[in-house]
């Protein structure tokens, strides 16, 4: 294999540069080229590529977002466009695809294996809700995000002594509400996994007041509950004064954690290896100190559950 190209799609995630920069480096080490899809299957079905090399991606692994920037394509979704997006690939000489992204990238790819063209994939997202790998590309970064931003809403929280409502991402996964919620003691969390009673949460802020607790912090993913209903509730429930933070897209951004960087850099590296000794259809993930291939079909099956028994801590530890 002379000739791999690499892509990042849909929602962009701290660490992708990161995990470009090593699916490039390795590319070379390898003697291969390594070729950039810009604005992934959308540039891929129109051509355009650019042959990279280590300056290219010098000074990268730091920064947040995409050098190669992405796209959602809608054209892709259609046998017409993977018809185009293998043609391309066939005119540019290209031999192997490294795909980096989360479970619309992986579809993507698992079309294009299908049809018989060697293509590995790389989870980047955010929301962390892929099987196959302890933890997606960038949802430490985000964790952190919501983290901070806990901390400075619990500032103001308790000196006007009011409830906060932060709604964070996750329309399907509640991963970065429980993780952040639980990391930065949040009276609930609320995540679409769970089934959840608001007449519970207003007795738990009310219990809290009770005992003298002048603020209280509700984690809200997006999937669960709108923030401002949340808040709305609460208000006519308890008569507490309630205010809302909604995160939204710079959950996504900033610069990635160390850890996001390593895991980028161990995926990326891995998912050459992984082409270069055959595989295909497989998506790359983190396995304890070391990396392991999990067939992309098998990924899309089975989504990633919530950690057992972390809810009930996180309720424990908020009383």
């Amino acid at each position: 294999m002379q000739r791999i190209a690499l892509l990042t799609s849909g929602g962009d995630a701290p660490g992708m540069n990161a995990a470009v920069r090593a699916v490039v480096r390795r590319a070379l080490a390898a003697g291969c080229q390594p070729i950039g899809v810009q604005e992934g299957y959308a540039g891929l079905i129109e051509g355009r590529m650019e042959e990279l090399d280590h300056r290219a991606v010098g000074d990268i692994i730091h920064r947040g977002g995409t050098i190669l920037r992405t796209a959602r394509s809608e054209a892709f979704r259609t046998p017409e466009g993977q018809e185009r997006a293998l043609e391309q690939l066939r005119r540019h000489g290209i031999e192997g695809l490294v795909a980096i992204g989360g479970d619309g990238t992986l579809r993507g790819a698992l079309a294009l294996h299908r049809q018989g063209f060697p293509v590995v994939g790389v989870p980047a997202t955010i929301d962390n809700d892929l099987a196959g790998t302890d933890v997606t590309i960038g949802f430490d970064t985000a964790v952190n995000t919501v983290l901070e931003a806990i901390n400075r809403v619990r500032d103001t929280a308790t000196a006007h002594g009011r409830t906060f409502v932060i709604e964070v991402m996750g329309r399907h996964s509640g991963q970065i509400a429980l993780m952040a919620g639980l990391a930065g003691g949040a009276e609930s969390i609320l995540v679409p996994e769970v089934p959840y009673d608001l007449d519970d949460v207003c007795a738990r802020l009310l219990r809290g007041r009770q005992r003298g607790k002048r603020h209280s912090i509700i984690v809200v993913a997006e999937g669960a509950a709108r923030g401002f209903e949340v808040a709305q509730a609460i208000e006519a429930r308890t008569g507490l004064e309630t205010r809302v933070t909604v995160l939204g897209h710079i959950q996504r951004g900033g610069t990635p954690s160390g850890r996001d960087r390593m895991v980028a850099s161990i995926l990326g590296a891995a998912a050459v290896e992984a082409l270069l000794a055959g595989q295909s259809g497989v998506m790359v993930g983190v396995r304890g100190d070391g990396w392991m291939a999990t067939p992309i079909e098998e990924v899309l099956a089975s989504p990633r559950p919530l950690p057992a028994g972390w809810m009930e801590l996180a309720e424990i530890l908020a009383r």
